[in-house]
């Protein structure tokens, strides 16, 4: 299969396809963290070829319900913020409406303010090998719902204070951004 990895500089789920066979790449406007087939730039242009399977990883930060708080400032609602979000959901709907017969679109649970529509399903980390806690919202398109592959029962909460998930700095977004490996795999081994 010919597969676009949209808005993902990490490579981990292009190469989890990668090593099943597939023709895969990756896009983002960074720079990819790993060698592999990837286009650092926008990746608008690239929804008008012909793909097989597109999985998206549009930014979430104005729309994600974990932002929200952002959104009133003193129970009046920031308008330069609910803009900005618009605009991400327009580039959110770009993926969910391409010409492709598979899409999955991945993101946090969003703010019902931006009225995005109801996702398929939700997945964890620790529901792929991972002893971590993360809700993870996909719209799904053509595809059946992602199947648990290794379910950990010790689990440590992404949102603890301190934790390696939470930890400062410039690279705090763009760490957090990362797909766990084991959801990668189940997605390459289930979505074939």
């Amino acid at each position: 299969m010919n597969i676009l990895i949209a808005c993902e500089y990490s490579g981990t789920v292009r190469d989890a396809f990668i090593a099943k066979g597939h023709n895969a790449i990756s896009c983002d406007l960074l720079p990819t963290d790993k060698a592999g087939p990837h286009v650092e730039g926008d990746v608008l242009p690239l929804l008008k070829y012909q793909w097989d399977l597109i999985v998206a990883h549009p930014p979430c930060t104005f729309i994600s319900n974990a932002g929200a708080k952002h959104l009133y400032k003193g129970k009046v609602l920031n308008h330069e913020r609910y803009e900005k979000g618009m605009k991400y959901v327009n580039f959110f709907m770009q993926f969910l409406n391409a010409n492709c017969s598979k899409i999955c679109v991945e993101n946090p649970i969003p703010s019902k303010v931006f009225e995005l529509p109801k996702y398929t399903q939700t997945i964890q980390p620790y529901e792929h090998g991972h002893p971590f806690q993360k809700k993870t919202c996909l719209w799904l398109k053509g595809l059946p719902p992602l199947m648990p592959t290794d379910i950990v029962e010790k689990r440590e909460n992404t949102k603890l204070a301190g934790n390696w998930f939470n930890v400062g700095g410039k690279d705090r977004q763009k760490n957090r951004a990362k797909t766990f490996s084991g959801i990668a795999t189940a997605m390459a081994d289930q979505w074939q």
